[in-house]
């Protein structure tokens, strides 16, 4: 046995109630905070700001680069139907680009 185990073993049933019961008031405590204090905080903001920005700038880019390069063609497709669906002539687009339909929809059921 683990020794997290062997600790909850030399409690009472009681006893872990209570250590359950204390840690989720702990959480809904600090969830109260944040919500209501710390993220309407400009500090906070600034500071949550700079690390989605070093993160992005980190990761991100190359993340979104690489999903577009693997999703390039169907992306592609996707905005031609825009452009089809915005001037009422959907019909036309099965006609022209059937197999960009077709993998439209192939896309839209694996999805599912």
């Amino acid at each position: 046995m683990s020794d997290m185990t062997q600790n909850f073993n030399n409690y009472s049933d009681e006893q872990i109630e209570k250590i359950l019961t204390n840690y989720k008031n702990k959480r809904d405590r600090e969830n109260k905070y944040y919500h209501s204090v710390s993220k309407n905080s400009d500090e906070y903001r600034i500071k949550n700001r700079e690390r989605a920005k070093a993160h992005y700038d980190k990761v991100g880019k190359d993340m979104k680069k690489k999903r577009y390069e693997e999703n390039k063609e169907l992306i592609k497709a996707k905005s031609l139907l825009k452009y089809y669906k915005d001037k009422n002539d959907i019909k036309t687009f099965k006609e022209k680009h059937n197999d960009k339909y077709i993998m439209i929809l192939e896309n839209t059921i694996e999805s599912m």
